[in-house]
C-alpha cells in the first residue's frame, strides 16, 4: 500500500455525492474506482457490469445483437438508476459521458472525474484486449486514435481531471483522485 493510500485509509470520510469516473477505455476507471471506494469505505458500481447483469449478455454481445444505439439507451437508464442510489464510486463505460443527457445527470447528482490518460498509455493497456467491441476493426490502433481525438474535448467538460501516468500504481491514482476532490470539491468529499 502506498503512503497516499495508507493515509486515505486512516482518515474518516463523508461522501455527499457519487464520484463518477469517466474517460477512455483503458484509463483505469474500474481499477481506480474500486480502490477509491475501498479507501473511502463506500460502495463501488460499474455501469457496464450493471447493463450486462440486466441484459444477461456481455457488452460485446449487446453491441453485436442490438447495436450501439440500443446499448447507449440502456446505459442512460442504468446511470440514472445508479445515481439515485446511495453516494459511492461509479465507473462508466468510455462512451457514457459523450451524451449530453448523461453529462447533465452526472453533474446534477454526482461529480465527474476524468482519468486523463494519453494515447500511448491507453493503447498499451487495451491493444491485447478482446473485450472491446469498438476496437474490433481492421486497424484498432487507428480506431482508438480517432476515438481519442473526438472524445477528449468532451471529457474535458468533466468536473475534475486527474492525470494518469504509466508509473502510477492503482493506489497512487486513487489517492490522487481523493486529493483532487478534497482540494477542489469539498462539497463532495470531506474529511471528518
Amino acid at each position: 500500500m502506498t503512503n497516499q493510500s495508507a493515509e486515505a485509509c486512516q482518515v474518516a470520510w463523508r461522501l455527499n455525492k457519487t464520484i463518477v469516473m469517466v474517460g477512455m477505455m483503458g484509463a483505469g476507471k474500474t481499477a481506480v474506482g474500486t480502490q477509491l471506494a475501498r479507501d473511502l469505505g463506500v460502495g463501488f458500481l460499474d455501469s457496464d457490469e450493471e447493463i450486462v447483469r440486466a441484459a444477461n449478455l456481455s457488452v460485446a454481445e449487446i453491441f453485436e445483437r442490438y447495436g450501439e444505439p440500443f446499448f447507449r439507451e440502456k446505459e442512460a437508464r442504468v446511470l440514472a438508476r445508479l445515481l439515485d442510489g446511495p453516494a459511492g464510486v461509479l465507473s462508466t463505460g468510455g462512451g457514457a459521458f459523450l451524451h449530453a443527457g448523461n453529462r447533465a445527470l452526472i453533474h446534477e447528482r454526482g461529480v465527474s472525474v476524468w482519468l486523463k490518460a494519453d494515447l500511448p498509455l491507453l493503447w498499451a493497456r487495451v491493444r491485447h484486449k478482446t473485450t472491446r467491441p469498438l476496437l474490433r476493426t481492421p486497424d484498432p490502433k487507428a480506431t482508438l486514435s480517432s476515438m481519442y481525438e473526438a472524445r477528449v474535448p468532451v471529457y474535458a467538460l468533466a468536473d475534475l481531471a486527474v492525470e494518469a501516468q504509466p508509473d502510477y500504481s492503482i493506489d497512487e491514482m486513487a489517492g490522487r483522485v481523493a486529493e483532487a476532490l478534497v482540494a477542489h470539491r469539498p462539497d463532495v468529499l470531506e474529511r471528518i
